[in-house]
């Protein structure tokens, strides 16, 4: 009897480690609303909305820098500001990919860098490109 008590723990250990737990329900998003709370819909647009990740490229014209996020062309960093502080509320953990022209200077790239940290992006990659 002793011998198959023991087995039988160690059955119970095995299985208690290895389960994997769900999470709680009132963790996971839904769109149904408990009662007694309001419902709140924050408009997401459909182009952030399914975004992996962001990539910033940082291009040298006519002796200024110029920014793409996404291929779309920006002419200031308050402009990269505003989006990324846009694309920071929306979903917070994307990475931010930073392709930067060789002929960019780097207090342009360091520049660029510091924004993302200020809006709060902390997942922020530089791209390399093989053969260069």
């Amino acid at each position: 009897m002793t011998p198959m008590i023991d087995v039988i723990f160690l059955l119970l250990i095995f299985f208690v480690c290895t389960a994997s737990f769900r999470p709680p329900e009132e963790i996971l998003p839904t769109r149904f609303s408990l009662p007694g709370t309001i419902a709140g819909d924050v408009p997401v647009d459909p182009e952030i909305e399914d975004l992996d990740e962001i990539v910033v490229k940082v291009l040298w014209r006519d002796g200024r820098a110029q920014w793409q996020i996404n291929d779309r062309d920006y002419n200031t960093l308050a402009e990269v500001r505003a989006v990324l502080a846009a694309v920071k509320a929306v979903k917070d953990d994307l990475p931010v990919i930073l392709d930067v022209e060789p002929a960019v200077p780097m207090e342009n790239v360091i520049d660029l860098y510091d924004l993302c940290r200020q809006v709060g992006l902390e997942r922020i990659q530089f791209a390399a490109s093989v053969g260069r």
